[in-house]
């Protein structure tokens, strides 16, 4: 932790200032897939401050001075089809090449999230266009980051959203936030409640007035996803750029791989950077 992030605080509040961004270091971890240490730690600091710059292709001195909040990335989040090899009943069609699909058996592919139907052949061609349809989307945890706000039109995960929200309206002033674990069975209850009601479901202080509970459904969340926020392909990106010893270098390394971040997962992390600095 920097010196001026510490100075002047009498002994134990500097003692739970220090727990403090520990759990916070901790949550950022389980959005990046990454265990702490002294990677964790070069990590930190300019995923925090980067995370809320623009993604543009400038230099690191007017990298820094950007480091202020900015409206969210407006992006068009493009999507892969998720094709799965598929047994029709009846007759189909290709619905790219509008050929019949012969066969008895496993007569062509079907995407899982839109439901799109074409050739096994075809399915090399179609573009990436995919957008999910909510009736196929089973459940919000354990769900891809961009299929879930493709198929919610949203720019965040409702999670990530309605978690934070919660906790930033009754819950920063809790002593250990994020450190104080909640009931694993209340945890799993606001999962539940999430992955049979959306948007919609309750998790106000009404039915959960243990904050550590909502808190600990974020921290599920982000330990659920398939892909972390921080992608694996781009681990280690992220690894080699917090190696680097010069400061401009480290920055214009982490900054680089943000850029690659797929929107879903850049407005997720900067989300999470607003709310833990």
């Amino acid at each position: 932790m920097d010196v001026e992030e510490s100075g002047g605080r009498p002994g134990g509040e500097l003692k739970a200032h220090k727990a403090h961004k520990r759990q916070e270091r901790k949550l950022l971890a389980l959005a990046l897939g990454l265990k702490l240490g002294s990677r964790g730690t070069l990590l930190w600091k300019p995923i925090k401050l980067l995370a809320s710059c623009p993604q543009s292709s400038s230099s690191p001195a007017v990298q820094r001075s950007a480091l202020r909040d900015s409206p969210e990335k407006q992006s068009s989040y493009h999507k892969i089809h998720s094709f799965k090899v598929h047994t029709f009943r009846g007759p189909h069609w290709c619905e790219y090449c509008a050929n019949f699909m012969w066969g008895l058996i496993a007569q062509g592919v079907q995407c899982s999230d839109c439901g799109l139907n074409v050739h096994k052949q075809c399915s090399k061609l179609v573009p990436s266009d995919c957008q999910p349809d909510l009736r196929r989307i089973k459940k919000v945890f354990s769900c891809d980051l961009t299929t879930l706000v493709k198929a919610h039109n949203t720019t965040r995960p409702m999670v990530v959203d309605m978690c934070i929200r919660e906790i930033e309206l009754r819950g920063l002033k809790s002593e250990g936030l994020y450190r104080v674990s909640g009931f694993s069975e209340h945890i799993d209850d606001v999962r539940l409640a999430f992955d049979r009601d959306g948007e919609k479901a309750d998790i106000s202080g009404n039915v959960y007035a243990d904050i550590n509970i909502i808190a600990g459904a974020l921290k599920l969340y982000l330990r659920d996803l398939p892909i972390p926020v921080i992608t694996f392909d781009l681990y280690s990106t992220f690894i080699q750029a917090a190696k680097n010893t010069d400061t401009d270098s480290r920055l214009e390394g982490i900054h680089e791989g943000l850029l690659q971040l797929p929107p879903a997962h850049y407005e997720t992390l900067r989300y999470l950077m607003a709310h833990l600095r």
